[in-house]
């Protein structure tokens, strides 16, 4: 970007994201913590107003990280990141690893330039680390100021975890990029984007490119076709240098999300797991090398090769996908064909189950491999209803909060009630209810 431009350009973009319809819905109370920045006119802050939402675990006493869900770029991109801490499967992976899950929202208006945010540099690096600190102190757990990131992101937002891990490799767990990444050499198309430098540091940060096949893959025209030759350039070059950097092409999909939460969870489960300090304070862990698996780079083309053990795989290594362990490589090798990622555990039961009048309410955890589909109802030991009754989800697997293009719940989030209107008035009835995760098993 012009030097000269970039003073007009936040001018402009602050004056028209006051004016946004941003809601702030839904609203943040304990274990939800919010705070909102307004737009800055100065060179080189926030050009943008933003929400951060950030959900605690019940009961940690000590956070160990943070798993940051960030969205894309546009208007409706940036609204569904109002949502993305009430994500109960993405809870899951939190909870399992007394982590906080945070939201950003930024405030951005319709055709807005988009790097003002997803480039870190522009003021979203310093905002980030503001509101850690601030969410800190307003939930309880100043050590969020502290703890290490764990990034997701979607176009835009995939450019700014990126980013992250450039400008902070000492800080980032592992970084999931959904369809958007930096810039690490000049290019003539992406004139207007300053390149990011990368250490030997972010080589030791795991990463995975993730996009969909009709983004520059299969698909060679279209809006979204850039995405390819940017990932590849991104591989190409940090793989190169022996970074550890995956790269999974969703078969299925263009720059929607799709399945990728059914790899990317358990890929940042693998990462956090072996990344996590066991003590507050301490330096990030280095990926253990032994439990490393290789995989040849897959497009769509004949069959998938298996992953294999590093020190086994006889090809290239620096063109080679690189995976976190066996586990992960076999869920890997699944998705890339087809994104069906297996699972043969049922979900935990739904729990709190609670009837007032013809009212029943009840709590429930996501399946931490396959997240929820719905929930079944039995009276006295028959089927009544199933919530929801049609499950839809124009973007992959059915599931019970609904999905948002940035891959977030749905708006207005669904509850968890259901009103029988068929009992009979004066008799005891007794109620039962079965969580179904998005693989089909059930729960107890």
């Amino acid at each position: 970007m012009r030097p000269f431009l970039l003073p007009l350009l936040i001018l402009a973009a602050s004056a028209l994201g006051q004016q946004a319809p941003y809601d702030v819905f839904p609203p943040a109370e304990p274990p939800y913590y919010r705070v909102r920045y307004e737009a800055s006119t100065t060179v080189g802050e926030l050009a943008f107003p933003v929400k951060y939402t950030v959900w605690m675990p019940p009961g940690v006493k000590t956070l160990r990280g943070v798993i940051v869900h960030q969205h894309g770029c546009g208007e409706g991109s940036c609204k569904s990141g109002l949502t993305g801490a009430w994500d109960l499967h993405w809870q899951a992976l939190a909870k399992r690893h007394d982590c906080a899950l945070l939201a950003p929202s930024y405030e951005q208006p319709d055709k807005a330039d988009c790097q003002l945010w997803c480039d870190p540099r522009h003021g979203s690096d310093a905002a980030f680390q503001k509101a850690l600190a601030d969410l800190g102190a307003k939930s309880g757990h100043p050590e969020l100021a502290q703890v290490p990131w764990a990034l997701w992101g979607h176009s835009g937002g995939g450019h700014w975890c990126g980013g992250m891990v450039l400008l902070h490799p000492e800080r980032v767990a592992a970084a999931w990029l959904r369809s958007g990444v930096p810039l690490l050499k000049a290019d003539s198309k992406r004139a207007t984007i300053k390149p990011h430098e990368a250490t030997e540091a972010v080589l030791r940060v795991p990463m995975m490119c993730n996009l969909g096949t009709k983004e520059g893959v299969t698909v060679k025209e279209g809006r979204f076709a850039g995405a390819w030759p940017a990932n590849e350039a991104f591989f190409t070059e940090l793989r190169g240098r022996g970074a550890l950097l995956g790269l999974s092409v969703d078969p299925l999909t263009a720059h929607e999300c799709g399945n990728q939460r059914y790899l990317a969870i358990p890929w940042l489960d693998a990462c956090l797991t072996a990344r996590l300090p066991k003590k507050a304070g301490e330096p990030l862990r280095p990926m253990p090398e032994a439990d490393a698996q290789l995989a040849p780079l897959y497009l769509g083309e004949g069959e998938v090769v298996a992953p294999v053990a590093a020190a086994k795989f006889a090809d290239a290594k620096e063109k080679a996908v690189w995976l976190p362990n066996a586990a992960v490589a076999q869920a890997w090798a699944q998705y890339v064909k087809d994104t069906a990622v297996p699972d043969t555990t049922p979900p935990p039961a739904p729990t709190n189950v609670q009837v007032k009048g013809s009212e029943l309410t009840w709590d429930a955890e996501a399946d931490f491999e396959s997240g929820l589909a719905g929930f079944i109802i039995e009276r006295d030991g028959e089927e009544i209803a199933n919530l929801p009754e049609q499950p839809k989800n124009p973007y992959g697997r059915p599931i019970f909060q609904g999905l948002q293009y940035s891959d977030t719940p749905n708006l207005p989030l669904v509850t968890m009630n259901f009103t029988d209107t068929k009992a009979e008035p004066g008799k005891t009835h007794r109620y039962r209810v079965i969580a179904v995760n998005t693989a089909g098993l059930k729960s107890k």
